[in-house]
C-alpha cells in the first residue's frame, strides 16, 4: 500500500484527493457478505473501510502517522458524500457514514475532481526599477522648451545631429532610492526565493502576488523581541490578558507565578477549553486563508526537512505580525505541554500530543472554500510545526543578508551617480589608489649566515663517543 508522494505545485489539495481515491478504489479487499438473509457480492464493511484506509493514511509520507482513526471516518463521510462509495442499496451523497457493519461498494464509475479554475494572478514578481526609466506621466516629447533663434550656429548644431555626426542629447530621469523601492525590493526577493525553493515555474496558482504586504514582511524580520517573537505597534491587536495569562499558565505547569485564583481538581482542563474556545472562535485561521495553497505546497518538501523548514519560515514571514505573533505563542505553549511530564492528562480519550494537534490544527491552517482533505492536510503541518517551531519562526539569515546586501549596493549606486566625484574620493578604485600611492620597492632579503651553512645532519655515532 505505497502512496505516491505528491510534490509541491499547484492544486495539491486536489491531486491528493486523487490520488486517495484511485488507491482506495484500486486497492481496497472487496469479498462476499451477507446481510438481513440476502448475499451481496464485491463489498466490504464500514469498519472494514475504516481499517483499511486508516492504515493507508498512517504509511503514506503525505499524511503521517498522527492521521486518527476520526479522521479517517471523517474523510470516508466525504467519500460517501461525493460518490466515491455507495451503500448496498445505491444510495448516496449525504454524509451519514459510521464506523460500523453497514455494507458499502465501489460505484461503476468514481469521478475525479477537477483542477479549480482561479483567476490569473500576476505572474512577474515586481522588479526595481531601473535608474533611467521615466517617471509615470513623463516623455520625452512633452519636456517643455524655450524658443530658440535659428542663426547659422545653431543651424549648424542641428545639421550636425541629423546627419549623425554629434550624438543627440536625452535627459536621464534619475531614480531616488525611497522606502517604497525598499519595500518592494523586500518583497520581490522573498517570493523568488519562495519559488526558487519550491522550484516552481511560477508562483501565481498558489499565491496572489497582489495581496502580499512588503510592510509584514519588513516587521516581522526587524519588530522582534530577543526572544524571536514580533512585537506589535498596535497594542489592540494583542492577544487578551486573560487569554495569556491562561497559556502561560499551562506553559509553566505547575510553577504559574502569575496565577491569583486558586487551583482545584481538573483546574488544567478548564484553563486549556478557555485557550481553545479563543483559537477556535478566530475569524479566520492563523496562516490566513489567502496562504493556504502555499502553506499546502510547503507539505510537499516534508520528505526534504531543511528545504521544507527555509521554505515554512518564507511563507511564515508573509503573515500578519498579529498573526505571527499568536502563532509564535501558540506553538511554544503547544510544544512545553507536550513535553512537561508533570502535566496532567487535559482529556481520557487522547494523549496529549493528539489532542494538541486535534484541537488547534483548524485555528491554524484552514481552507476558505471547502477543501476534502484540509484536516487531514492541517494535522500533518501542526505536526511538523511543532517538531520544528524553533527553526521555522525564525528569520531566515540567509534571505535577511542577501536582501540587505542588494539595498546597501543599490544606497551606493545612487550615491555614485548623484556625487560621482565624492564617491571617487571616499571609494578610490585600484587604478587611482595606485597613482595616489605608486608601490614602492620591496626590499631584498638579507642573507643571512647560517643559509650558507648545510642543512642540519642527525646525529650520529663515532669511535669517540664514550658511554
Amino acid at each position: 500500500m505505497e502512496h505516491r508522494i505528491v510534490g509541491p505545485g499547484p492544486y495539491r489539495a486536489t491531486r491528493l484527493w486523487n490520488e486517495t481515491v484511485e488507491l482506495f478504489r484500486a486497492r481496497m479487499p472487496l469479498r462476499k457478505h451477507r446481510c438481513r438473509f440476502k448475499s451481496y457480492e464485491h463489498c466490504f464493511t464500514a469498519a472494514e473501510a475504516v481499517d483499511w484506509l486508516h492504515e493507508l493514511l498512517r504509511c503514506s509520507q503525505n499524511f503521517g502517522p498522527e492521521v486518527t482513526r476520526k479522521q479517517t471516518v471523517q474523510l470516508l463521510k466525504k467519500f460517501l458524500k461525493n460518490h466515491v462509495i455507495e451503500d448496498i442499496k445505491g444510495k448516496w451523497g449525504q454524509e451519514d457514514f459510521e464506523d460500523n457493519r453497514h455494507l458499502y461498494r465501489f460505484p461503476p464509475s468514481s469521478p475525479l475532481k477537477p483542477y479549480p479554475k482561479k483567476p490569473p494572478y500576476q505572474k512577474d514578481v515586481i522588479k526595481f526599477p531601473e535608474w533611467n526609466d521615466p517617471l509615470p506621466g513623463t516623455s520625452q516629447e512633452n519636456i517643455p522648451v524655450r524658443p530658440v533663434v535659428m542663426n547659422s550656429e545653431m543651424w549648424y548644431k542641428r545639421h550636425s545631429i541629423a546627419i549623425g555626426e554629434v550624438p543627440a542629447c536625452r535627459l536621464v530621469h534619475r531614480r531616488q532610492l525611497t522606502e517604497a523601492h525598499v519595500e518592494e525590493i523586500w518583497k520581490s526577493m522573498t517570493l523568488s526565493y519562495l519559488q526558487k525553493i519550491l522550484g516552481l515555474d511560477s508562483l501565481e496558482e498558489i499565491i496572489d502576488i497582489k495581496l502580499v504586504n512588503s510592510k509584514f514582511i519588513i516587521h516581522n524580520v526587524y519588530s522582534v523581541s530577543k526572544q524571536g517573537v514580533v512585537i506589535l505597534d498596535d497594542k489592540s491587536k494583542e492577544l487578551p490578558h486573560w487569554v495569556l495569562s491562561a497559556m502561560k499558565c499551562l506553559a509553566n505547569w505547575p510553577n504559574c507565578s502569575d496565577l491569583k485564583q486558586p487551583m482545584y481538581l481538573g483546574f488544567e482542563k478548564d484553563v486549556f477549553k478557555t485557550i481553545a474556545d479563543y483559537y477556535g472562535h478566530l475569524k479566520e485561521p492563523l496562516l490566513t486563508f489567502h496562504l493556504f495553497d502555499a502553506f499546502v505546497s510547503v507539505l510537499g518538501l516534508l520528505q526534504k526537512e531543511k528545504m521544507a523548514v527555509e521554505a515554512f519560515q518564507i511563507c511564515c514571514l508573509l503573515l500578519p505580525p498579529e498573526n505571527r505573533r499568536k502563532l509564535q505563542l501558540l506553538m511554544r505553549m503547544m510544544a512545553r505541554i507536550c513535553l512537561n511530564k508533570e502535566m496532567p492528562p487535559l482529556c481520557d480519550g487522547f494523549g496529549t500530543r493528539t489532542l494538541m494537534v486535534q484541537t488547534f490544527s483548524r485555528c491554524i491552517l484552514c481552507s476558505k472554500d471547502e477543501v476534502d482533505l484540509d484536516e487531514l492536510l492541517a494535522a500533518r503541518l501542526v505536526t511538523f510545526l511543532m517538531d520544528n517551531y524553533e527553526e521555522i519562526l525564525k528569520v531566515p539569515l540567509a534571505l535577511q543578508t542577501s536582501i540587505e546586501e542588494r539595498v546597501a549596493h543599490l544606497r551606493r549606486v545612487q550615491f555614485q551617480k548623484s556625487y560621482p566625484e565624492v564617491y571617487r574620493e571616499r571609494f578610490p578604485t585600484p587604478e587611482s589608489e595606485a597613482l595616489l600611492f605608486p608601490e614602492k620597492p620591496k626590499p631584498k632579503p638579507q642573507l643571512l649566515m647560517w643559509a650558507l651553512k648545510k642543512p642540519f645532519q642527525p646525529f650520529q655515532r663515532t669511535r669517540s663517543f664514550r658511554m
